[in-house]
């Protein structure tokens, strides 16, 4: 998929790195974004070298997260994830001076790990 998506909003939760034991890491974090009356928490992940985007941000900074949509299906059932690979914004404009070129086509490996995948009961709905 070639889209690309911009969101902006404050960063309000920025969960600790997993890694599973093929070796793939990623890390999960929530904007607020602000939607009226309704204010909307979106989650994004982002993976490997990617990361170290995330180490300059706190909770509260105001973020702009440029990223995929990724869509996978395992098993009957449908996963959607919204892959960043771009964070601006948080301490001193976050991310690493090459995160501000476009991945190229095809650059994240969206292959299913067995100790990545959510359980029944991993999902709260």
């Amino acid at each position: 998929m070639a889209n690309s998506f911009e969101l902006t909003g404050t960063l309000k939760v920025l969960e600790d790195l997993q890694t599973f034991a093929s070796g793939f890491t990623k890390r999960e974090f929530v904007i607020e974004i602000p939607d009226g009356k309704y204010p909307q928490m979106v989650k994004f992940e982002v993976v490997r070298d990617k990361i170290n985007q995330l180490d300059k941000v706190s909770i509260g900074d105001e973020l702009k997260v440029t990223f995929d949509v990724r869509g996978n299906e395992y098993k009957g059932r449908y996963y959607v994830n919204l892959n960043a690979w771009k964070i601006e914004g948080g301490g001193g404009g976050g991310g690493n001076g090459d995160s501000q070129e476009d991945p190229p086509p095809g650059a994240f490996d969206n292959s299913f790990d067995n100790e990545a995948e959510p359980t029944d009961d991993d999902i709260p709905f």
